[in-house]
């Protein structure tokens, strides 16, 4: 694994060493047939939503082709009999995956930007640069090299044209694993070239263990909740815990609750907390959250269709507020928070304000 890509050591849930894969049975079954027919495609596009198991799946790819076919009969994610990609964690070649010291793999990735403190907003040409050197050459363990691109919808124009022509002449017995969250805005020829497989979201009780094992101390009623506002999502499930964002959704729900009656001073507390310049990850947070409440409580409006209620309260307000006005005024006034939290983000305007200024616009909506 090239240095530029190092693996995260403090995090638990790191794809590189995370052999816990649930949901995707039919996708591992697709790359194992491939692997036993020896037709193995040299480039594979997964696909799916942020945070369901494709760069985990990649790993797990890896792990399985570095190790000449992994040891298939081994114990599985929870001590059963597992016939598809699974390689012991203990073995040599997942213990150097995990730890970024496998000289046939090479990850591309955003890399840290020390001067702004924060990952680069795109992988750049400079990021992909040695791949095709890395890949024509004599595979250091006698076997395959392999290339990780995680997110590849994250690469500029310039990188993905160099990823593009490597593809174009693959060399033989290397392989390029590409997880896309967006595969849109792949460059159509990049697709082309890829075997596509697209992994579903996961099942809320896939969730739920997961959660389990992850987060053991974390109590059923929780993890359920948490199911819920994840969509399918263990990443984001996973996310949503690491910043209180439970928490942050049973007090947002509390305060759409109280509408068209509002509590000022609630809102006024509940708004503060996002002020200190640290509080990025929280604030973007509860905007994803408030963003898509608003969604769920549009579609319901639309469709009539209840969605899951994920704590106690939200559906009686979702009704309320959906009788409350017309389809096309709930969605001018998304657009209007939209367009609120967009700007005050990107121009650093003050979110305690800004939150506030959202709860007005649902109160005033719902009164007029």
């Amino acid at each position: 694994m090239a240095k530029d890509s190092l693996p995260d050591e403090e995090n638990p849930f790191d794809p590189r060493r995370n052999e816990a894969l649930l949901g995707h049975e039919e996708a591992e079954k697709v790359i194992l047939d491939a692997w036993n027919s020896k037709r193995m495609h040299h480039a594979w596009l997964l696909c799916g939503p942020k945070g369901v198991g494709k760069a985990t799946l990649a790993y797990r790819m890896a792990r399985f082709i570095l190790s000449g076919g992994g040891n298939n009969g081994g114990a599985g994610l929870f001590g059963d009999q597992n016939d598809g990609l699974y390689v012991d964690p203990e073995d040599p070649v997942s213990r150097r995956i995990a730890g970024g010291g496998h000289g046939d793999l090479k990850v591309i990735e955003r890399q840290y930007d020390d001067k702004k403190k924060r990952l680069q907003g795109e992988i750049t040409v400079a990021n992909v640069r040695t791949v095709g050197n890395f890949m024509s050459k004599t595979s250091a363990e006698g076997g395959w090299r392999i290339v990780i691109v995680d997110a590849a919808d994250e690469l500029n124009r310039n990188a993905a044209n160099a990823i593009l022509k490597v593809l174009e002449e693959p060399p033989s017995n290397a392989m390029m694993i590409l997880v896309a969250h967006h595969p849109g805005r792949l460059l159509p020829t990049i697709r082309s070239r890829c075997r596509r497989l697209n992994l579903a979201p996961l099942e809320d009780h896939q969730v739920v263990d997961l959660l389990g094992r992850y987060c053991p101390e974390m109590d059923l009623a929780a993890r359920d909740a948490l199911s819920g506002l994840a969509e399918g999502s263990i990443g984001r499930a996973l996310q949503l815990h690491e910043v209180g964002g439970l928490e942050l959704y049973i007090e947002l729900v509390g305060i759409i609750a109280a509408l068209p009656k509002a509590d000022v001073a609630a809102q006024h507390k509940f708004a503060e907390r996002f002020s200190p310049a640290d509080k990025d990850a929280s604030f973007a947070t509860i905007i994803e959250l408030l963003h898509w409440w608003l969604a769920r409580m549009i579609r319901f409006a639309a469709t009539g269709q209840p969605p899951r209620e994920v704590v106690d309260g939200e559906l009686p307000a979702m009704q309320r507020m959906a009788a409350a006005q017309p389809l096309d005024q709930w969605l001018e006034v998304w657009e209007k928070i939209n367009d609120l939290m967009g700007a005050t983000r990107g121009l650093h305007l003050d979110r305690k304000q800004a939150l506030l200024n959202a709860f007005f616009m649902l109160e005033e909506c719902m009164r007029t």
